[in-house]
Protein backbone atom coordinates (compact mmCIF):
# COMPACT_ATOMS: atom_id res chain seq x y z
CA UNK A 1 0.00 0.00 0.00
CA UNK A 2 1.27 3.45 -0.92
CA UNK A 3 2.53 5.45 2.05
CA UNK A 4 1.93 9.21 1.98
CA UNK A 5 2.53 12.15 4.26
CA UNK A 6 -0.56 13.86 5.58
CA UNK A 7 -3.88 13.03 7.22
CA UNK A 8 -5.31 9.55 6.49
CA UNK A 9 -8.91 9.42 5.29
CA UNK A 10 -10.18 7.73 8.44
CA UNK A 11 -8.54 10.31 10.69
CA UNK A 12 -9.80 13.18 8.59
CA UNK A 13 -13.38 11.91 8.81
CA UNK A 14 -13.05 11.40 12.56
CA UNK A 15 -12.26 15.10 12.90
CA UNK A 16 -15.88 15.94 12.04
CA UNK A 17 -17.23 17.33 15.32
CA UNK A 18 -20.68 18.43 16.52
CA UNK A 19 -21.36 22.13 16.17
CA UNK A 20 -23.38 24.87 14.47
CA UNK A 21 -26.48 22.75 13.92
CA UNK A 22 -24.69 19.77 12.42
CA UNK A 23 -21.08 18.64 12.10
CA UNK A 24 -18.11 20.96 11.58
CA UNK A 25 -14.73 20.31 9.98
CA UNK A 26 -11.67 22.30 8.98
CA UNK A 27 -10.29 20.22 6.12
CA UNK A 28 -6.55 19.51 6.25
CA UNK A 29 -4.72 21.26 3.43
CA UNK A 30 -3.47 17.94 2.04
CA UNK A 31 -7.08 16.96 1.22
CA UNK A 32 -7.83 20.03 -0.90
CA UNK A 33 -8.00 20.57 -4.66
CA UNK A 34 -6.46 24.00 -4.78
CA UNK A 35 -8.32 25.85 -2.02
CA UNK A 36 -11.48 23.74 -1.99
CA UNK A 37 -12.60 20.15 -1.42
CA UNK A 38 -13.03 18.05 -4.55
CA UNK A 39 -16.51 16.73 -5.35
CA UNK A 40 -15.99 13.20 -4.06
CA UNK A 41 -14.83 14.44 -0.67
CA UNK A 42 -17.78 16.84 -0.43
CA UNK A 43 -20.08 13.91 -1.16
CA UNK A 44 -18.30 11.71 1.37
CA UNK A 45 -18.84 14.36 4.06
CA UNK A 46 -22.58 14.31 3.32
CA UNK A 47 -22.74 10.52 3.61
CA UNK A 48 -20.65 10.51 6.81
CA UNK A 49 -22.86 13.17 8.40
CA UNK A 50 -26.01 11.26 7.48
CA UNK A 51 -24.70 8.17 9.26
CA UNK A 52 -23.48 10.09 12.32
CA UNK A 53 -26.64 12.14 12.79
CA UNK A 54 -29.08 9.35 11.94
CA UNK A 55 -27.93 6.02 13.44
CA UNK A 56 -29.11 2.59 12.28
CA UNK A 57 -29.53 3.47 8.62
CA UNK A 58 -29.99 0.62 6.10
CA UNK A 59 -27.52 0.35 3.18
CA UNK A 60 -27.05 3.38 0.94
CA UNK A 61 -28.80 2.70 -2.40
CA UNK A 62 -28.61 6.00 -4.25
CA UNK A 63 -26.90 9.37 -3.82
CA UNK A 64 -27.50 12.58 -5.76
CA UNK A 65 -25.17 15.53 -5.32
CA UNK A 66 -25.54 19.07 -6.65
CA UNK A 67 -22.22 20.87 -6.22
CA UNK A 68 -23.24 24.50 -5.96
CA UNK A 69 -20.00 26.23 -5.00
CA UNK A 70 -16.54 25.88 -3.44
CA UNK A 71 -16.31 23.87 -0.22
CA UNK A 72 -13.63 25.97 1.42
CA UNK A 73 -12.67 27.09 4.90
CA UNK A 74 -14.63 25.76 7.85
CA UNK A 75 -17.40 23.47 6.59
CA UNK A 76 -20.76 22.87 8.25
CA UNK A 77 -22.41 19.59 7.26
CA UNK A 78 -26.05 18.86 8.08
CA UNK A 79 -28.27 15.84 7.42
CA UNK A 80 -32.01 15.66 8.06
CA UNK A 81 -34.51 12.86 7.47
CA UNK A 82 -37.01 13.69 4.74
CA UNK A 83 -38.98 10.50 5.25
CA UNK A 84 -38.51 7.17 6.98
CA UNK A 85 -40.60 4.24 5.75
CA UNK A 86 -40.67 0.52 6.57
CA UNK A 87 -37.53 -0.27 4.57
CA UNK A 88 -36.38 3.04 3.05
CA UNK A 89 -35.02 6.28 4.44
CA UNK A 90 -34.51 9.51 2.49
CA UNK A 91 -32.09 12.09 3.88
CA UNK A 92 -31.27 15.58 2.69
CA UNK A 93 -27.72 16.68 3.46
CA UNK A 94 -25.90 19.94 2.86
CA UNK A 95 -22.40 21.37 3.02
CA UNK A 96 -21.88 25.08 3.67
CA UNK A 97 -18.49 26.76 3.57
CA UNK A 98 -17.17 30.22 4.23
CA UNK A 99 -18.20 31.24 0.69
CA UNK A 100 -21.79 30.03 1.21
CA UNK A 101 -23.69 26.90 0.10
CA UNK A 102 -21.31 24.33 -1.38
CA UNK A 103 -23.44 21.22 -1.93
CA UNK A 104 -26.85 19.68 -1.52
CA UNK A 105 -27.37 15.93 -1.43
CA UNK A 106 -30.35 13.60 -1.53
CA UNK A 107 -29.44 10.20 -0.08
CA UNK A 108 -31.72 7.17 -0.31
CA UNK A 109 -31.20 4.14 1.93
CA UNK A 110 -33.01 0.82 1.65
CA UNK A 111 -33.11 -2.32 3.74
CA UNK A 112 -32.80 -5.77 2.19
CA UNK A 113 -36.16 -7.35 1.24
CA UNK A 114 -37.06 -10.73 -0.21
CA UNK A 115 -37.45 -10.49 -3.98
CA UNK A 116 -37.75 -12.81 -6.98
CA UNK A 117 -36.14 -10.19 -9.23
CA UNK A 118 -32.43 -10.87 -9.69
CA UNK A 119 -29.89 -9.90 -12.32
CA UNK A 120 -26.09 -9.87 -12.05
CA UNK A 121 -24.39 -6.61 -12.97
CA UNK A 122 -22.36 -6.40 -16.16
CA UNK A 123 -18.84 -7.79 -16.11
CA UNK A 124 -15.90 -5.40 -16.10
CA UNK A 125 -13.93 -4.78 -19.30
CA UNK A 126 -10.87 -6.97 -19.82
CA UNK A 127 -7.97 -4.79 -18.70
CA UNK A 128 -4.49 -5.38 -17.24
CA UNK A 129 -4.25 -5.89 -13.46
CA UNK A 130 -3.10 -2.90 -11.38
CA UNK A 131 0.45 -4.23 -10.97
CA UNK A 132 0.88 -4.08 -14.76
CA UNK A 133 -0.41 -0.50 -15.08
CA UNK A 134 1.47 2.79 -14.84
CA UNK A 135 0.65 5.67 -12.49
CA UNK A 136 -2.18 7.88 -13.73
CA UNK A 137 -1.19 11.17 -12.12
CA UNK A 138 2.01 12.92 -13.14
CA UNK A 139 3.92 13.99 -10.05
CA UNK A 140 4.00 17.64 -11.15
CA UNK A 141 0.32 17.84 -12.17
CA UNK A 142 -1.51 15.90 -9.48
CA UNK A 143 -4.05 17.80 -7.36
CA UNK A 144 -3.18 17.98 -3.67
CA UNK A 145 -5.65 15.34 -2.49
CA UNK A 146 -4.38 12.81 -5.08
CA UNK A 147 -1.46 11.90 -2.82
CA UNK A 148 -3.98 9.96 -0.72
CA UNK A 149 -4.81 7.59 -3.58
CA UNK A 150 -2.93 5.05 -5.65
CA UNK A 151 -4.26 5.40 -9.21
CA UNK A 152 -3.11 3.31 -12.21
CA UNK A 153 -4.19 3.88 -15.82
CA UNK A 154 -5.69 0.62 -17.11
CA UNK A 155 -7.47 1.67 -20.30
CA UNK A 156 -8.69 4.59 -22.35
CA UNK A 157 -6.46 7.63 -22.63
CA UNK A 158 -4.72 10.26 -20.55
CA UNK A 159 -6.00 13.84 -20.28
CA UNK A 160 -5.15 16.13 -23.20
CA UNK A 161 -5.19 13.42 -25.90
CA UNK A 162 -7.81 15.04 -28.22
CA UNK A 163 -7.71 12.35 -30.91
CA UNK A 164 -8.49 9.51 -28.51
CA UNK A 165 -11.81 8.11 -27.33
CA UNK A 166 -12.98 10.20 -24.32
CA UNK A 167 -12.63 7.37 -21.83
CA UNK A 168 -10.51 6.88 -18.71
CA UNK A 169 -10.32 3.48 -16.95
CA UNK A 170 -8.23 3.22 -13.80
CA UNK A 171 -7.48 0.92 -10.94
CA UNK A 172 -7.73 3.01 -7.77
CA UNK A 173 -7.32 2.42 -4.04
CA UNK A 174 -6.90 4.51 -0.92
CA UNK A 175 -3.30 5.19 0.07
CA UNK A 176 -1.99 6.23 3.48
CA UNK A 177 -1.35 2.58 4.37
CA UNK A 178 -5.04 1.91 5.04
CA UNK A 179 -8.09 0.32 3.41
CA UNK A 180 -11.01 2.33 4.82
CA UNK A 181 -14.41 0.64 4.51
CA UNK A 182 -17.91 2.03 4.25
CA UNK A 183 -19.89 4.26 1.92
CA UNK A 184 -18.02 7.54 2.66
CA UNK A 185 -14.66 6.01 1.67
CA UNK A 186 -16.15 4.61 -1.54
CA UNK A 187 -17.81 7.91 -2.48
CA UNK A 188 -14.53 9.78 -1.92
CA UNK A 189 -12.66 7.28 -4.08
CA UNK A 190 -15.22 7.18 -6.90
CA UNK A 191 -14.65 10.86 -7.77
CA UNK A 192 -10.90 11.05 -7.21
CA UNK A 193 -10.11 10.88 -10.94
CA UNK A 194 -10.73 13.84 -13.28
CA UNK A 195 -13.53 13.71 -15.83
CA UNK A 196 -12.96 11.81 -19.06
CA UNK A 197 -13.78 15.11 -20.76
CA UNK A 198 -10.16 16.08 -20.15
CA UNK A 199 -9.12 13.56 -22.82
CA UNK A 200 -10.68 15.95 -25.37
CA UNK A 201 -8.84 19.02 -24.04
CA UNK A 202 -6.05 20.29 -26.36
CA UNK A 203 -4.37 21.83 -23.30
CA UNK A 204 -5.17 22.06 -19.61
CA UNK A 205 -8.13 24.26 -18.70
CA UNK A 206 -10.50 24.52 -15.71
CA UNK A 207 -13.40 22.10 -15.28
CA UNK A 208 -15.92 21.55 -12.51
CA UNK A 209 -18.44 18.85 -11.60
CA UNK A 210 -21.98 20.26 -11.40
CA UNK A 211 -24.05 17.20 -10.54
CA UNK A 212 -23.19 13.61 -9.67
CA UNK A 213 -25.53 10.66 -9.12
CA UNK A 214 -24.56 7.19 -7.91
CA UNK A 215 -26.66 4.04 -7.71
CA UNK A 216 -25.18 1.23 -5.65
CA UNK A 217 -25.83 -2.34 -6.79
CA UNK A 218 -24.44 -4.24 -3.79
CA UNK A 219 -25.57 -3.99 -0.15
CA UNK A 220 -22.11 -3.70 1.36
CA UNK A 221 -19.45 -3.10 -1.33
CA UNK A 222 -16.00 -4.37 -0.43
CA UNK A 223 -12.66 -5.12 -2.07
CA UNK A 224 -10.34 -7.69 -0.49
CA UNK A 225 -7.24 -6.06 -1.98
CA UNK A 226 -8.46 -2.48 -1.70
CA UNK A 227 -8.38 -2.04 -5.49
CA UNK A 228 -11.43 -0.82 -7.44
CA UNK A 229 -11.83 -0.52 -11.22
CA UNK A 230 -13.37 2.79 -12.34
CA UNK A 231 -14.38 3.24 -15.99
CA UNK A 232 -15.54 6.70 -17.13
CA UNK A 233 -16.82 7.65 -20.59
CA UNK A 234 -18.12 10.88 -22.09
CA UNK A 235 -21.48 10.44 -23.83
CA UNK A 236 -21.63 13.90 -25.38
CA UNK A 237 -20.07 17.31 -24.92
CA UNK A 238 -20.91 20.80 -26.18
CA UNK A 239 -21.80 24.31 -25.12
CA UNK A 240 -19.37 24.15 -22.21
CA UNK A 241 -20.75 20.96 -20.66
CA UNK A 242 -20.01 17.24 -20.84
CA UNK A 243 -22.20 14.29 -19.78
CA UNK A 244 -20.33 11.33 -18.31
CA UNK A 245 -21.20 7.70 -17.55
CA UNK A 246 -19.23 5.85 -14.85
CA UNK A 247 -19.03 2.24 -13.63
CA UNK A 248 -17.25 0.87 -10.57
CA UNK A 249 -16.25 -2.77 -9.94
CA UNK A 250 -14.48 -4.40 -6.99
CA UNK A 251 -11.43 -6.63 -7.34
CA UNK A 252 -13.65 -9.71 -7.71
CA UNK A 253 -15.26 -8.27 -10.83
CA UNK A 254 -18.61 -7.44 -9.21
CA UNK A 255 -20.34 -4.27 -10.34
CA UNK A 256 -20.86 -2.15 -7.21
CA UNK A 257 -22.05 1.20 -8.60
CA UNK A 258 -23.17 3.06 -11.70
CA UNK A 259 -22.96 6.83 -11.89
CA UNK A 260 -23.81 9.83 -14.03
CA UNK A 261 -22.03 13.16 -13.94
CA UNK A 262 -22.51 16.57 -15.55
CA UNK A 263 -19.27 18.52 -15.88
CA UNK A 264 -18.76 22.17 -16.79
CA UNK A 265 -15.70 22.70 -18.99
CA UNK A 266 -14.08 26.09 -19.55
CA UNK A 267 -12.35 25.64 -22.88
Amino acid sequence: MTQTAGTPFRMMMQSLAPGEGGLVIDLPEDWLQGRTAYGGLTGALCVEAAARLNPDLPPLRSAHFALAGPASGRLIVTAEVVRRGKSAVVIEASVTGEAGPAARALLTYGGVRESRVMRTGEAPPVLPPPEDCTAFFAADRAPGFARHFDVRLAGGARPMTPGAEPRIAVWIRHGDGEVPAGAPALVALADAVPSAALVLFPEFAPFSTMTWSLDFTIDAPSSASGWWLLDSRIDAAGGGYAAQDMSLWNDAGHLVARARQMVAVFI
